[in-house]
């Protein structure tokens, strides 16, 4: 007699089948998308540039087969920039946060540049890549967030500094302080639901049945936080994004 298989082993085909041809069609829509984009660039249509991201973030999801739920948009005030910081579990976290703020420039692993498409998509988008194991490196990055968001744009960073593999939060970095004092950004922490288990770093395969959820916390002042010693603004950052966070 040979073992029952569980539901589980039963349906891992299947979501492997549905994994590769999602994967085909998000890559072949992404290198498109990034083809068009480049040519808005040269043509200065930034305008219609600022749509086709949030155009291209909203369809991947659609290609999945997915609606992400917003809670809490009220708290993100369009007539400013911010410091979005979020908790990071998938590399769909990007897309995600870019379905409600386009324009907006991403501190994250170099690595993600070397993907086929999406790094390409990054670069158009103000991505700014960051090594921790290199400071000098790492301090350039944050400089350049820092002139960014002087210029008016809205950065965003995970203070976690990478995904987890565990679905659990991960103790935050400083680097997004240095960003919140030397830019006079008010922080807007951002919640990240489901998202690991849609698709975590150390599995391949999408699991379509999960909910996701994005949560966007009251905004907390500078004015309140930018004096304060840095384990307490990474404990009320942590906690901020902690208050709301379910994996499983």
């Amino acid at each position: 007699m040979f073992p029952a298989k569980n539901k589980s082993q039963k349906k891992y085909p299947i979501l492997v089948l549905y994994t590769i041809l999602v994967y085909g069609l998000q890559y072949t829509y992404s290198g498109v998308m990034v083809i068009l984009g480049i040519c808005l660039s040269y043509l200065r249509a930034d305008t219609v540039l600022k749509f086709g991201q949030y155009l291209w973030a909203k369809i991947l999801f659609l290609l999945m087969g997915k609606r992400v739920r917003i809670i809490g948009i009220e708290n993100i005030d369009r007539t400013r920039n911010h410091l979005l910081i979020a908790n990071h579990t998938s590399i769909y976290d990007i897309p995600a946060i870019m379905t409600i703020v386009p324009d907006i420039a991403w501190i994250g692993r170099q690595y993600l540049l070397n993907i086929f498409g999406f790094g390409h998509l990054l670069k158009m988008l103000h991505y700014i890549p960051i090594e921790p194991k290199k400071p000098e490196q790492s301090r350039k990055s944050i400089n350049r967030a820092i002139e960014h968001a002087k210029e008016g744009m809205t950065v965003a960073i995970f203070p976690e500094g990478t995904r987890t593999t565990t679905g659990k939060l991960s103790p935050f970095k400083k680097g997004f302080i240095h960003i919140l004092r030397s830019a006079d950004l008010d922080l807007v922490p951002i919640t990240l639901n489901g998202f690991f288990s849609l698709k975590p770093k150390n599995r391949f395969h999408i699991d379509p049945r999960v909910k996701l959820e994005i949560v966007i916390h009251p905004v907390i002042k500078n004015a309140e936080i930018r004096d304060l010693p840095k384990e307490e603004i990474l404990k009320i950052a942590f906690q901020a994004i902690a208050e709301n966070y379910q994996y499983r």
